[in-house]
């Protein structure tokens, strides 16, 4: 029985990645762990599934409605991870308590959340994660920052910002006038979508003073990357908020080390910055592609959430990078076709009687480090050679009983449309010219 045709596509927000694309996801997971691994960063595997109740925990209301929910044969309400920090937090409140501090962590898989797919958005999407636990210094945040630089380097990405600010700034200015968490978490939530008049008119409804509805609002439009410029009208602005001079000192320091650090990130510091995510306490920052509405990855302090999960006061600080969006963006500045320089080579038996030389060939070749691929269709070479053009493949090496007595190939150059023959000892250097 043939299946309907709506059940032969993928699930709305589901993809099929093939070749290139696969590829790219690839290559860049390839990088975050070589990234993890400079770093000293040790990689974890957490389950793709968990309690409900656990990665609901200071999601944010939006997000927790865009979680895929269900539940278990067993009447568990589970969910499908939407994000990687409320699981790493989990394992550290938990078998990795007693581990030694700092503790640096790298995860990378699938995430589900029921977005509106578009653009860079999908409902199942790959994020490479770095978590930093056991430093409330400013040096953690630094090495944060400084990484997420060095993998968006390691994979070739142009053109590209960091947009930072500190949410203690904020939330110091509301918890002044005595607003509830749970209302702070509205209000930043309503920054996180740009939508500031509502922000403001909650923060009002909620209880604040007119003097700290101005300096919100003289805040939100302080911006710039001029940090020392900023940072000055930020403190000008706080200057009646004991807590929130010393977040906005916090920020200086952090900006200060970064680029005594030597390091090459273009800051576009902007005081009213918030993310969605409730957990974030400190330090928040998200990276930008010119020319791309979106963010490609992001991140912050939060030093409260292992202690939700009842693992003590451990200070954290992490960042998430989003695979698919770095893949886009790499397309879009055509950095992905610099990897096409790979030399992919296809080898030939001109008759069924030599394919066992053929494979010894393809065999000696692989163990060079080539990529080879051999002929097992018995197709004749011309239509070999023709399929081998339309793949990409660079070099095609041709066993013919003539040549394989003499211990010789064929060799063909794809692109240049030449061939020669070679003595098979010599062929490696002869495909490296």
């Amino acid at each position: 029985m043939w299946l309907a045709s709506e059940f032969r596509r993928t699930v709305r927000g589901m993809r099929d990645l093939i070749n290139e694309e696969a590829e790219n996801l690839r290559f860049i997971e390839q990088k975050a762990r070589k990234v993890s691994r400079l770093y000293g960063y040790k990689e974890v595997v957490t389950p793709l599934v968990e309690h409900y109740e656990l990665l609901a925990a200071k999601l944010g209301e939006e997000n927790r409605r865009r979680m895929f929910v269900f539940e278990d044969l067993g009447g568990r309400k589970v969910a499908l991870r939407p994000e990687f920090t409320a699981s790493v937090a989990r394992l550290v409140a938990t078998k990795m308590q007693s581990a030694p501090r700092p503790l640096r962590l790298f995860s990378i898989g699938s995430l589900y959340r029921y977005d509106e797919p578009q653009f860079g958005r999908y409902r199942e999407f790959w994020q490479a994660n770095y978590e930093l636990f056991g430093s409330n210094k400013s040096e953690a945040d630094v090495e944060i920052l400084a990484l997420t630089n060095s993998l968006l380097k390691e994979i070739g990405l142009k053109s590209y910002f960091f947009k930072v600010g500190h949410v203690g700034i904020l939330r110091s200015i509301l918890s002044h006038d005595g607003i509830a968490e749970e209302q702070q978490n509205s209000i930043m939530q309503l920054l996180d979508k740009k939508q500031v008049d509502i922000a403001l008119e909650t923060a009002k409804n909620a209880g604040s003073s007119k003097s700290s509805l101005d300096t919100l609002e003289t805040l939100l439009n302080i911006k710039g990357r001029q940090s020392d410029v900023v940072i000055s009208e930020i403190y000008e602005a706080v200057k009646s908020y004991s807590e929130a001079l010393e977040a906005a000192g916090n920020l200086s320091e952090i900006i200060t080390m970064l680029k005594a650090g030597c390091v090459d990130a273009d800051l576009l510091v902007e005081a009213g910055f918030a993310r969605g995510l409730e957990y974030y306490t400190g330090l928040v920052f998200e990276v930008f592609v010119v020319d791309m509405d979106i963010a490609v990855g992001g991140g912050g302090r939060y030093d409260r959430l292992i202690e939700l999960f009842g693992g003590g006061q451990v200070p954290a600080v992490g960042a998430a990078l989003g695979v698919d969006r770095l893949s886009l963006a790499l397309q879009k500045q055509r950095q992905i076709s610099q990897r096409s320089e790979e030399r992919r080579i296809l080898v030939v038996a001109v008759e069924s009687s030599l394919f066992g030389q053929a494979f010894k060939i393809s065999n000696m070749l692989r163990e060079k480090g080539f990529i080879v691929e051999l002929e097992v269709m018995r197709r004749s070479v011309s239509k070999a050679l023709s399929d081998a053009d339309r793949r990409g493949i660079t070099h095609a090496v041709i066993v013919g009983s003539k040549e394989i007595k003499q211990n010789m190939v064929v060799l063909r150059s794809m692109r240049e449309r030449t061939q020669e023959i070679v003595p098979i000892e010599h062929l490696f250097e002869r495909i490296m010219q």
